[in-house]
């Protein structure tokens, strides 16, 4: 009987002039992470529930969350400047001695010109411009609506206003921030002196504020479809940015100090 001939074994490495495999591609959660803008992740209590992103605010629980490869969303509409450097922080702290690219910041939900073309938007669903002369309708204004925070921040609001206001044809914009100065009711009745007959409440904000009863409300800024939409796409954009260019978000969103994790450091 012949002897078995033993297996030969299949090289560590392949051989000279065949590539390697390539490796496949890391599964990543998503993570919504919510600043000022939601009540901290609270007024995004929806996108939590369907199951298929987690919500959280900058702190504990985003780290407990990218202990396991995940693309991070910082979910500004373009006031809460600050939200995407301090979610770098965390994830710079929890990459460390991890597989570069396992942690991926996208960019953020929005900015501030995003919000003006969304505050013009929900106004004119709202309040169509007033036609000039006799025959114009009577006068409404749209109060923009969003939680106090810092003063820029606060100051930023009326400035992206402002430019609704200039570019929308509405007769009149005004700002209300809960929880500060002016509040919903000062900003109701700022509009009321103004000579509007009708306020429509707009929010620039995840939040919906308490509003008194004559106050019609404008539904959220963004459709619960369309803001799942913009997250996937957002999502998308970092891990599409991760596998060009080999960026996982971090350096831009810290001042450029780091592009991506080294090991034993």
């Amino acid at each position: 009987m012949p002897a078995l001939q033993h297996a030969r074994p299949f090289p560590a490495t392949p051989p000279a002039g065949r590539p390697a495999a390539p490796r496949p591609p890391t599964a990543r959660r998503t993570v919504l992470v919510g600043g000022h803008e939601s009540r901290y992740g609270l007024a995004l209590g929806d996108l939590a529930e369907s199951g298929w992103a987690a919500v959280t605010a900058v702190g504990r629980d985003l780290y407990a969350l990218t202990m396991s490869p995940a693309v991070v969303v910082p979910m500004t509409l373009g006031r809460d400047a600050e939200l995407a450097s301090q979610i770098a922080q965390v994830l710079r702290w929890n990459g460390r001695d991890r597989e570069p690219g396992e942690l991926l910041l996208a960019p953020p939900l929005g900015t501030a010109a995003h919000l003006v073309g969304w505050l013009r938007a929900a106004a004119g669903r709202v309040t169509p411009p007033e036609p000039p002369g006799p025959c114009a309708a009577e006068p409404g204004a749209v109060l923009v609506t969003a939680p106090a925070a810092t003063a820029e921040e606060d100051a930023e609001l009326f400035r992206v206003a402002h430019l609704v206001r200039r570019h929308s044809g509405l007769r009149w914009v005004e700002v209300a921030l809960t929880d500060g100065d002016p509040d919903v009711e000062e900003g109701v009745s700022r509009c009321r002196l103004l000579g509007a007959r009708h306020v429509t409440a707009v929010p620039a904000s995840f939040e919906r504020p308490p509003l008194p009863e004559d106050v019609t409300w404008a539904g959220p800024l963004l459709a619960p479809a369309a803001l799942r939409e913009l997250v996937g796409r957002r999502a998308e954009a970092a891990r599409d940015r991760w596998e060009r260019h080999g960026d996982d978000g971090l350096a831009a969103a810290s001042g450029g100090h780091h592009h991506h994790h080294d090991h034993g450091h």
